[in-house]
Formats: C-alpha cells, sequence, structure tokens
C-alpha cells in the first residue's frame, strides 16, 4: 500500500505576498503606483469631477455678469439717471440668482433620485456623501451668478455722468468676460484664445442687442 504523505505549502515570501497599491487617476487614465499602503486598494482622484463643478461656477458667474450688465445697458438707453440703473440691476441680481438656485436644485435633485432608484435596483449600499447634492449645488449657483453680478453694478455705482457710465460698464464687463473666458477655456481643455474671444464678442452682442432694441422700443413711444 503507497504511503501518502501530505502535501506542504511553501508560504509566500514577503516580497510575493506585498501587494501594490496604484491610485487610478481619471483624467491621465492612468494608474500611479504607490507604496506607501500593502494592501490591495484602489483609489480613484477623480479630477474631473472637481472641474465640472467649477467650470459650473465659472458658467454661472457668466451668466450672471452678462445678464444684468445686459439689463442695465437697455434700461440705461431710455433712462440715464444711475439710481435707475443700480436698481434695474439689483433687481436683475435677486431674480436670476433665485431663478439659477432653483433651477440647479430640481436638476440636482432629478438626478439624485436616479441615481438612488439605479442603487436601489442593483441592491448596491446608499452611500449619499457620494451621491450629488442639490443643496449645495442651488447654493453655488447662485452665488456664482451674484458675483458675476456685481461686477457691472460696482461698476456703475459711483459714476454720475451718463456717458462715463456706461462705457465703464462696457470696460468692467468686458474685462470680466475675459478673465472667465480663460478660466473656462482651461477647465473645459479648449483653445484659450478662440474661446475667449468668443465669449467676448458675445458679451457685446448681447449688450448691443439689449441696448438698440430698447433704444427702438422707446422711440415708438409705445
Amino acid at each position: 500500500m503507497a504511503d501518502h504523505k501530505p502535501s506542504q505549502v511553501t508560504p509566500a515570501s514577503p516580497s510575493e505576498a506585498t501587494t501594490k497599491t496604484f491610485i487610478f487617476d481619471v483624467e491621465s487614465n492612468q494608474e500611479i503606483p504607490n507604496d506607501h499602503h500593502q494592501q490591495d486598494e484602489v483609489k480613484v482622484v477623480d479630477y474631473v469631477q472637481r472641474a465640472q463643478w467649477l467650470r459650473a461656477a465659472v458658467l454661472g458667474a457668466n451668466d450672471g455678469l452678462l445678464s444684468t450688465a445686459s439689463l442695465m445697458m437697455g434700461v440705461g438707453a431710455v433712462r440715464k439717471d444711475v439710481k435707475t440703473m443700480i436698481l434695474t440691476g439689483i433687481a436683475g441680481l435677486v431674480a436670476g440668482a433665485c431663478s439659477m438656485a432653483i433651477g440647479e436644485f430640481v436638476s440636482v435633485y432629478s438626478q439624485y433620485d436616479i441615481e438612488v432608484a439605479q442603487l436601489k435596483r442593483e441592491g448596491k449600499e446608499i452611500k449619499k456623501a457620494e451621491l450629488p447634492n442639490p443643496f449645495y449645488a442651488a447654493l453655488a449657483s447662485a452665488v456664482a451668478f451674484a458675483v458675476g453680478s456685481l461686477v457691472p453694478l460696482l461698476g456703475a455705482a459711483f459714476i454720475k455722468n451718463y456717458m462715463v457710465r456706461l462705457g465703464v460698464v462696457v470696460g468692467v464687463v468686458s474685462l470680466a468676460l475675459l478673465v472667465f473666458g480663460v478660466v473656462g477655456a482651461i477647465l473645459g481643455k479648449a483653445p484659450v484664445v478662440k474661446s475667449t474671444l468668443r465669449v467676448l464678442f458675445g458679451g457685446w452682442v448681447a449688450m448691443g442687442i439689449t441696448f438698440g432694441l430698447t433704444k427702438s422700443v422707446d422711440s415708438i413711444k409705445l
């Protein structure tokens, strides 16, 4: 009868048992070795999501800047006193910020509901920290819009002369459009010069159309 000896399993050497940790960079689509931890783990550094939030904030500020400036230019076409122009800008700031906040809240809450329903269908754990927050999104949109709206308001607030005031509003808004255009192009990885000039030209067109149409309607004496 043959002898059956128990098989022996040679333990793996420390060098074989050690596993490397990799940090996965979403933006570069590469795995970066991380030798600080000796366990199987993958950490996700989602720079893309951060960039999207920053880009949304820049776009919100750009909306506030352009819509409030155009509104002030439109009213300034028919009313030359600084008080009317400033009150118009403040009304545009409040209305626009509320509109942006409510719109963002509804949109992000819908996304939140969809993701929660999907997790429930898949039987996965719902981690609220990893889900979109509609309250934060609404607040961020409102603040970004308000910050953009303050630029033309501050530019026109302390200037009594009508023509100088219009010129200053156009000047500070153009400068702000250049800044927002550069930042938005960098975050969106688009050509900086082309994207910035497009934003600047679009702002000029919006203010010019608002000013011209309001002036034309006023001349009709409806």
